[in-house]
């Protein structure tokens, strides 16, 4: 049964993609201008632009194109880079891991923090409920890269605890490599944290109306034991759903952060591919993003099903 889910969570994940793909691809191209002239250079000859659309197999109809495309795609081959000449597919490798170590550490941060707040707010109300609310809405009103500058002007330039650009890999320094990450991280946490902690919010308050807290509390188990063990994990469903949500919107948000700290990932080269228009690098983007969201996505229809025998049966 499990296997059977996987499998056509993924086949819809592929038609998933296939669709954003399909979308992209015309958008780029037919919103691309001249794509030669942008590559050559202002001062290129038309003659030497015709050979350079030619060589791009820019003048053919558009369904070839996307063709061809799907072609070498599904064997893993992107093309290369219009502007660098570098490959694709290792412009890209050599970047995901930064992003995701930014978004990996900021989801888990959010979680963590979210589900503090939450039950706090749930357990205590009066004024720490509302002190959570503020929290979770000043979290949503403030842009991320405000929230990026401020850490920055703080942290490192006035008290000097991190660098305030750069990023050191973590196979050359442990130690730097979590420093370069953590003012990043933080930025990218603090707006995850406001949706998250109000939905555990919500989902311990209404868990703890129920009759079977009201029962393992008449045995003698501990509040915490109730609402750690028991009450999180009926309430975990609808937060892991908020929680897959913000990290596909981290993903995006990254792109801002990455270009305040001068951190060399993917949302760095989505930047300037874009404003080039480097159709092959922004689709290999667009492929590899849209993988990860299905990927994400599988994982927390797993961990529901998990947390929650109900989901798990439907």
């Amino acid at each position: 049964m499990v296997l059977r889910f996987i499998l056509r969570r993924l086949a819809s994940g592929v038609v998933l993609i296939v669709v954003i793909s399909t979308i992209a691809f015309a958008l780029l191209y037919v919103g691309g201008g001249d794509i030669a002239r942008r590559i050559l250079g202002q001062t290129a000859t038309a003659e030497t632009v015709a050979q350079k659309t030619q060589q791009l197999g820019l003048n053919r109809p558009l369904y070839e194109q996307f063709v061809d495309w799907v072609s070498h795609a599904v064997v893993g081959d992107f093309g290369t880079s219009w502007f660098t000449g570098q490959e694709v597919i290792q412009a890209i490798s050599s970047r995901v891991a930064v992003t995701l170590s930014l978004v990996i550490g900021a989801t888990l941060i959010s979680a963590i923090v979210a589900v503090l707040l939450g039950v706090w707010a749930a357990r205590q109300r009066g004024w720490p409920d509302r002190l959570v609310q503020i929290i979770s809405v000043l979290g949503f009103a403030i842009p991320g890269f405000l929230i990026a500058l401020g850490l920055v002007i703080v942290f490192a330039i006035n008290l000097g605890w991190f660098k305030p650009t750069g990023f050191v890999q973590f196979a050359t320094s442990p130690s730097g490599w979590l420093s370069s990450i953590t003012l990043p991280v933080i930025a990218l946490a603090i707006g995850g944290i406001a949706g998250v902690a109000q939905q555990i919010r919500g989902s311990v308050i209404d868990a703890l109306r129920q009759d079977y807290v009201r029962t393992l509390r008449s045995r003698g188990l501990s509040a915490n034991r109730v609402i750690y063990k028991h009450v999180l994990r009926n309430a975990g469903g609808p937060a892991l759903a908020v929680l897959a949500v913000q990290f596909v919107g981290l993903l995006g948000g990254a792109v801002i952060v990455e270009q305040v700290f001068a951190i060399p990932g993917l949302g760095q080269v989505a930047v300037t591919a874009t404003n080039q228009g480097d159709i092959p690098l922004v689709m290999g983007l667009v492929v590899v993003t849209a993988v990860i969201v299905v990927v994400v996505n599988l994982v927390i229809d797993i961990l529901q099903g998990f947390l929650n025998p109900k989901v798990r049966l439907s």
